[in-house]
């Protein structure tokens, strides 16, 4: 269609990427308009954990609509509202022993993530916020200035303040501990950084190049926060949902943040649709203080309470996505042995991993042909140097198979290195 050549603005990215026109998807598949079928690891940006249209939502959502159910309410109180919170309650937070109240803003990321700087700055008194190289937050400015990319913060405009950027776990090397750097800082007066409000960290980074926090580190730095009176904020817009192997991308590591955001995969279906999880005692917001027209997508809750009780309300589902996550570390893991060099390290946590390249060009030439071979896979990372594996968490053993297996074929025509393929392994852990 040539409207999109004559009317949308430049700054459509995905596109460029992926110069197709897609009319349907379904699963972890997509098909254009010419009737080519796509494995789909893309996943809206990790939006889609439950696949595009996967039925045991989308009935729930045809029936509330077809009963004239409410669509827009601002925050009034709606049925649909009230058993969303219901299915969060019994499903998530009770039977982890959390006590959070919920806040809902604006449908994005970083609406959530903007309230939860909100609050902490309030509740403290304090004005910066503690974030982490390669950390993403979103784009809106608030967000923005706790966001690394200097990609997305040249964009700004305006002066990015309000921050203390400090290294992230790994980014000065594996034996040296950066939350010791914190600690320090932060007991040295003369060290520069002001008394801030609140520390904000992705257990591991997406945007950032799929760096994956140790669980130790996440320990420490939930320490160093207790020691020194800071609010500690995770992001798990995209770490969360299940993308791990748990609901919450913390839970492994023991750790209690005092806030939480949640975006993406929270509807299940691709609604926007965004929270944020508040300690009891920090839930300190005037009426009003935070507020936006769309805070209520009573679609989105339809579909977000179908999620939590389709596969939330045992562990069948994490287990079987945490099997899946151990094929996908063997796979990878033996990419990098055949194709390494120098060239390749694996890197990440459960269904959320990715393949480190030595450079972007690489990163995109491997992506490239792989769409070539029908699968959709994007980048990530400082310089786009990561292949970056989202697929759907309900995609089947065979299809996750054979989209890693084009992502192998792609690496092997673009590095030439074909005779040196060791022979096959298997790698799927039995289903229990």
């Amino acid at each position: 269609m040539k409207i999109f050549e004559e009317i949308e603005s430049e700054v459509m990215s995905y596109a460029r990427s992926f110069p197709r026109i897609f009319t349907r998807s379904k699963g972890e598949f997509m098909w254009d308009e010419d009737g080519n079928k796509y494995l789909d690891f893309l996943a809206g940006a990790g939006t889609l954990n439950y696949g595009h249209n996967n039925d045991l939502f989308k009935l729930p959502l045809l029936d509330y609509i077809a009963s004239d159910g409410v669509t827009h309410g601002l925050d009034l109180h709606t049925k649909a509202k009230g058993e969303f919170l219901e299915s969060l309650n019994e499903k998530i937070l009770k039977p982890r022993g959390m006590e959070y109240m919920v806040q809902f803003t604006g449908p994005t990321g970083t609406n959530a993530v903007e309230a939860a700087m909100k609050i902490a700055r309030n509740v403290t008194g304090q004005r910066n916020i503690v974030t982490f190289t390669n950390g993403f937050h979103g784009v809106s400015l608030g967000a923005l200035s706790a966001t690394g990319n200097s990609h997305h913060r040249n964009a700004a405009g305006v002066t990015l303040s309000g921050t203390h950027r400090m290294p992230y776990d790994g980014y000065l090397g594996e034996d040296i501990d950066t939350t010791v750097y914190l600690d320090k800082v932060l007991s040295d007066s003369s060290s520069g950084i002001n008394s801030p409000a609140a520390v904000i960290v992705e257990t591991v980074q997406g945007e950032g190049g799929i760096n994956a926090a140790s669980f130790e580190w996440l320990r420490n730095l939930q320490a160093v926060c207790r020691k020194h009176g800071l609010l500690f904020i995770v992001d798990d817009i995209q770490a969360g949902c299940g993308r791990t192997g748990s609901f919450f991308s913390f839970e492994e590591a023991g750790i209690q943040p005092d806030i939480i955001t949640l975006s993406k995969s929270l509807s299940g279906y691709g609604l926007p649709f965004a929270v944020v999880l508040i300690r009891p005692d920090l839930d300190q917001w005037k009426p009003g203080e935070h507020n936006g027209t769309f805070r209520g997508n009573n679609l989105a809750f339809v579909t977000a309470k179908a999620a939590l009780d389709q596969f939330w309300s045992d562990d069948k589902f994490a287990n079987d996505v945490k099997r899946k996550g151990e094929y996908m570390t063997g796979r990878l893991n033996d990419i990098v042995s055949k194709y390494g060099e120098g060239n390749f390290t694996a890197r990440g946590r459960g269904m959320f991993q990715g393949i480190n390249c030595v450079s972007g060009e690489l990163a995109d030439k491997i992506t490239s042909a792989a769409f070539k071979k029908g699968l959709i896979i994007e980048t990530s990372g400082a310089d786009d140097q990561v292949v970056k594996f989202l697929c759907p968490l309900t995609i089947s053993d065979d299809n996750l198979k054979a989209g890693i297996d084009i992502v192998e074929e792609s690496i092997r025509e673009v590095c030439a290195r074909a005779d040196v393929i060791p022979e096959e392994k298997e790698y799927f852990p039995q289903a229990g």
